[in-house]
């Protein structure tokens, strides 16, 4: 949600011209990720939460295109940029760590365990 809020205060200062195009897109992307982890830890089954989650992944592939593109056109401003990307690798890389741990079969404890603690 951090980088949400980060995405909505800096596109704040895109060109009018955007507020329909790249701005919108940028929002919906960045508010696209946190929904989805909200909608999948919701459902009732670890499979439909990694659904949820690889959904969040693409948005946040798809808001550091986009961020790029900003980048690329000189809408972001240079001492925004490292943050806001520092800030989406950190999530890309919460969001693969939890895909990985949801995905991997659950270790059961055994007797044999249970006595060894």
């Amino acid at each position: 949600m951090a980088l949400a809020s980060k995405v909505y205060q800096v596109t704040k200062t895109f060109p009018r011209e955007e507020t329909y195009g790249l701005t919108s897109q940028l929002r919906r992307s960045a508010v696209s990720v946190p929904s989805n982890i909200a909608e999948g830890q919701g459902r009732a089954t670890r499979g439909g939460f990694v659904q949820f989650l690889c959904m969040a992944r693409g948005s946040l592939f798809e808001l550091e295109t986009q961020l790029l593109m900003a980048k690329e056109l000189k809408y972001l401003d240079v001492r925004q940029d490292p943050m806001l990307f520092q800030q989406l690798t950190r999530v890309a890389q919460l969001l693969n760590a939890l895909i990985s741990s949801l995905k991997s079969p659950a270790k059961r404890s055994t007797i044999h365990d249970l006595r060894s603690t």
